[in-house]
């Protein structure tokens, strides 16, 4: 099993002992190329879930296990490394250096893991071929459009040949028909045997993956498998 989550509390501090939960006790597993969308309103937990997750955050009781880490457990330099070895997160905001072109932008993970930097620039070139923009490699986030800097976006995330794709309201800034052609890669990249998990409010977009689970108050409600 690539991730197995027992258990699993957050609580936030106010202060003033004024305590929140976040999270009131989440059992979840996924396996190795599974495609899966987590839903829920706001305040459900889906955000601290997928922080918790993408390693951005802890759990304050439970434990989540990635690819036979235990990373409920880790420091914070044990949590950056499972981050930028492990996960690739594609946002709604794109979140591109706006001087950088393609390349460099897909670059970024590479030279965090110490990658040389001749084959930095291949993987980056060949990510950047997967999604379709091997003739904007050299043109920055401001000469191209929503629908390709998420793509780049999408390059990045996956550079690393990471256990996980973790993409937040991938489509959230784009239209609707740029947000069709996105959910098209991320069907090309799950058929090509990566892991994704998609967050998302919208069920037309959750419908795209293969299983939808739905949190409420910090539980799961629902966890079912689409055909």
């Amino acid at each position: 099993m690539l991730i197995e989550v027992k258990d699993l509390k957050k609580t936030y501090s106010l202060g003033d002992n004024i305590q929140v939960p976040a999270l009131r006790g989440i059992n979840l597993t996924i396996a190795k190329n599974e495609y899966l969308a987590i839903m829920g309103p706001s305040g459900s937990g889906k955000s601290t879930l997928m922080n918790i997750i993408g390693c951005l955050d802890v759990p304050t009781e439970g434990s989540y296990v990635l690819n036979s880490h235990d990373v409920s457990q880790m420091s914070d330099d044990e949590l950056a490394e499972i981050r930028n070895r492990q996960i690739g997160f594609v946002f709604q905001t794109f979140n591109l250096l706006p001087r950088a072109n393609s390349l460099h932008n897909v670059e970024l993970p590479l030279i965090y893991s110490g990658i040389p930097r001749g084959s930095r620039k291949n993987m980056a070139k060949e990510a950047l071929e997967k999604v379709g923009l091997g003739d904007r490699i050299y043109h920055k986030p401001n000469e191209l459009s929503g629908g390709q800097r998420q793509r780049v976006a999408i390059a990045r995330a996956l550079v690393n040949n990471p256990a996980i794709i973790l993409a937040d309201e991938p489509t959230g800034n784009l239209d609707s028909t740029t947000g069709e052609e996105i959910m098209e890669i991320f069907e090309q990249l799950y058929k090509a045997g990566n892991t994704i998990v998609l967050i998302t409010h919208e069920e037309y977009i959750a419908k795209h993956s293969k299983r939808i689970i739905k949190l409420l108050d910090g539980l799961v409600l629902s966890d079912e498998k689409l055909n």
